[in-house]
């Protein structure tokens, strides 16, 4: 038996039709996209606003209770000076390695990526 013949008309229609659906589901992504282009765009400047009160609002109350401490330590201010300094700087690298690990693992347009792996896999599916 020979297989139909498949007419233009048929092969065109179904080309336009895919193209529709290619162009449609790229229309999706970019919308996706955009979407969570302007949602990173205002978790940073929310994230940023928010490092910067702490740490202003840190450095104020390390520098009163610095005055306190050294106004009031019973023995050498200077003593009590490099001790403190100790303590800020300690905590200081702990504060830096926690942003780093956050940079690291930080993911960005994961719900974009996910759905382009996911339209790659379909139409790989439907031209094989």
């Amino acid at each position: 038996m020979e297989p139909a013949p498949v007419s233009f008309s048929h092969l065109a229609a179904t080309s336009r039709h895919l193209a529709r659906r290619l162009l449609t589901l790229g229309e999706n992504r970019l919308e996706l996209l955009a979407v969570e282009v302007q949602e990173e765009r205002e978790r940073l400047l929310h994230a940023f606003l928010l490092a910067l009160a702490v740490a202003v609002f840190g450095l104020l109350a390390g520098l009163t209770l610095t005055a306190a401490i050294v106004l009031c330590w019973p023995g050498s201010p200077l003593v009590a000076l490099l001790t403190l300094t100790g303590l800020y700087g300690l905590t200081a690298l702990l504060l830096c390695r926690r942003v780093l690990g956050l940079l690291r693992d930080w993911q960005t347009f994961a719900a974009s990526l996910d759905q382009l792996r996911k339209d790659r896999v379909c139409l790989e599916k439907i031209l094989h």
